[in-house]
């Protein structure tokens, strides 16, 4: 028997996921998550009860297991949020196939997103953030980071990766931003078709005069040879456009915010600027902006004395396997000179965050610098009036108004 479709309102199976009061804390009753084990079951906003997983070690087991399926073509597929009612009719690449399918996309950009070709964009990216805070020093003291920095460095970033002109910048962001905030499944599907309208023309501008981006590669070596069609390559470029600048924004906004709320880990930071791809490393953890990865289980698994039926629901909860105390000593406790390498704020197995070297690259760049040439910056409003993002999206910041 599964449990697909249950509906449930006990406390057995509380409701998931939460809104943050704090920004980089779970919320507070995500602890008692944790009491029935490393696998409990959760309650999603329309009564279907899902099994969460909160145990770094089943978190990575279930992530590499290929029983466990991203398919959101499957009927059974949970539904997290009313913007996601109609994702059983979108193919969406990359997050939403399986192997192998997924290792066929996959191989396509690999090369671009590799570690050697992340480390040759770095002096591009330092360029991008010595300009933008050249432009906040010019106009200051006070600036709204996230307008003024932390969005526009990763949106720079990913255009010139994927040859989309940044003179977009703006429709593509509040499109984004609409679509990944949206309330209900119109709002979403909305500013979803408004942005592959937009790529679809871009396609044919760029057929007509190519670049060097990433979609410029794709156009002529994959759409051309038929291995790759349009709709697909669409679909593609738009999940890398969506993610590729607003994850790293949060994790910038949120990750400045978390330093000036932990005055001496920034200040151990100042002192030893080595520390920072650890101390990255350690904000993914801390933070797990991506909450609530989400599967099916497409066969019955064993796993921590549990049983998960075909058809189950499957929620990876990464911020609280990510505060497991079982992996990581004090979890709670930010501490940048932790070794927290075997995070799952990227997911883990073969669905793990393709952008992943070039995020890591952003943040390490914009936050060393932003702390170096900024020494006396600070929240210029109390630490509870800056505005968290609902937990049913990306973890983050509306806005982080900041002066020096």
């Amino acid at each position: 028997m599964t449990d697909t479709g249950i509906r449930s309102t006990t406390p057995s199976a509380p409701a998931f996921p939460r809104d943050r009061t704090c920004p980089y804390q779970p919320p507070a009753d995500y602890d008692e998550l944790t009491a029935d084990g490393p696998l409990t079951r959760v309650t999603l906003y329309d009564g279907r009860v899902v099994w969460l997983v909160t145990g770094h070690t089943e978190a990575r087991a279930l992530l590499t297991d290929p029983r466990v399926s991203t398919d959101r073509q499957n009927p059974a597929f949970p539904v997290v949020a009313p913007r996601a009612e109609s994702q059983h009719t979108v193919v969406l690449p990359l997050l939403g196939v399986d192997d192998p399918e997924h290792a066929r996309q996959r191989r396509m950009l690999i090369p671009r997103f590799g570690l050697q070709r992340v480390n040759a964009m770095r002096p591009q990216i330092q360029a991008v953030v010595d300009r933008l805070i050249d432009t906040m020093l010019a106009k200051g003291p006070g600036a709204e980071l996230v307008s003024a920095f932390a969005l526009p460095l990763p949106s720079m970033v990913i255009c010139s990766l994927l040859g989309i002109p940044y003179a977009d910048h703006d429709f593509f962001e509040t499109r984004s931003r609409a679509l990944l905030a949206a309330r209900t499944d119109r709002e979403a599907t909305t500013a979803r078709d408004e942005l592959r309208a937009y790529l679809h023309r871009l396609v044919d501008r760029k057929k007509d005069d190519p670049g060097d981006g990433l979609l410029d590669e794709l156009i002529a070596e994959r759409l051309a040879e038929d291995q790759l069609d349009r709709d697909e390559l669409v679909m593609m470029t738009l999940l890398l456009l969506v993610a590729g600048h607003e994850t790293t924004s949060n994790m910038i906004s949120l990750g400045t915010y978390t330093l000036l709320e932990h005055p001496g880990e920034l200040a151990a930071l100042r002192a030893d600027p080595t520390l920072m791809p650890t101390a990255v490393e350690e904000l993914l953890r801390f933070l797990s902006i991506a909450d609530g990865l989400v599967r099916v289980a497409t066969d019955d698994i064993e796993i921590a004395g549990r049983t998960l039926r075909a058809g189950d629901g499957v929620m990876i909860g990464t911020s609280v396997a990510n505060r497991d105390a079982a992996a990581y000593d004090h979890p709670d406790t930010l501490d940048l000179h932790r070794s927290a390498r075997h995070h799952v704020a990227f997911g883990y197995g073969i669905h793990q965050c393709l952008g992943q070297n070039l995020a890591r690259a952003e943040m390490e760049l914009a936050l060393l610098t932003l702390v170096r040439r900024i020494p006396t910056l600070r929240l210029a409003v109390a630490p509870d009036e800056v505005p968290v993002k609902p937990g049913d999206t990306l973890q983050g910041l509306f806005a982080l108004p900041v002066t020096w």
